[in-house]
């Protein structure tokens, strides 16, 4: 990143929410581009046990920080991850995040995130939602995909980072 882009941004602290169980090369994606963003990117790992996680939350946590120290590494861009079980605008004021960063797959996504962006807002407007549009490569990719494919026996190599993978396929009673 150009020095100039750097001082743009100088001071912003950026709040990817979401569950990663398990996180995807769709999520690398999305922190990769929001840390070109932010000076500070925080990654808030839901514990939302309602969903029946795959991974409990300590090493949802776990996987999403390995995965995600490169991307700090190469960006410069210091990236915390933490688990939360609050309302999302109040895990957003405790980190004292100035945008929450959303990403979107498909036009699906986008009537969801619109309403919970709406909301949001009148929670707090001070707090922006950005968007974030998947990589073309990245686009149909979910963990709910990825879960169900690797239970089922079918190769998830390409849709994951390779500790994520290896994690996976363990935890369905599978090896590399």
């Amino acid at each position: 990143m150009s020095d100039r882009a750097r001082s743009q941004h100088t001071g912003l602290t950026g709040l990817y929410p979401g569950t990663f169980d398990p996180i995807t090369n769709g999520h690398i994606d999305i922190i990769t581009r929001a840390a070109s963003l932010c000076a500070r990117l925080v990654i808030g790992v839901a514990r939302n046990a309602g969903k029946g996680p795959l991974f409990p939350s300590d090493e949802r946590v776990e996987l999403v920080r390995a995965e995600s120290e490169p991307i700090a590494a190469r960006t410069g861009t210091i990236i915390e991850v933490r688990a939360f079980d609050s309302l999302l605008i109040a895990f957003a004021n405790e980190l004292g995040a100035h945008v929450i960063v959303r990403g979107l797959r498909a036009v699906s996504d986008f009537d969801y995130e619109f309403q919970m962006a709406g909301m949001n807002a009148r929670l707090d407007q001070n707090i922006e939602t950005i968007f974030l549009m998947a990589s073309e490569r990245q686009q149909f990719i979910s963990s709910r995909f990825v879960k169900e494919i690797a239970q089922l026996g079918g190769d998830i190599s390409s849709f994951v980072p390779k500790l994520t993978l290896e994690r996976t396929l363990r935890r369905v009673g599978r090896t590399t």
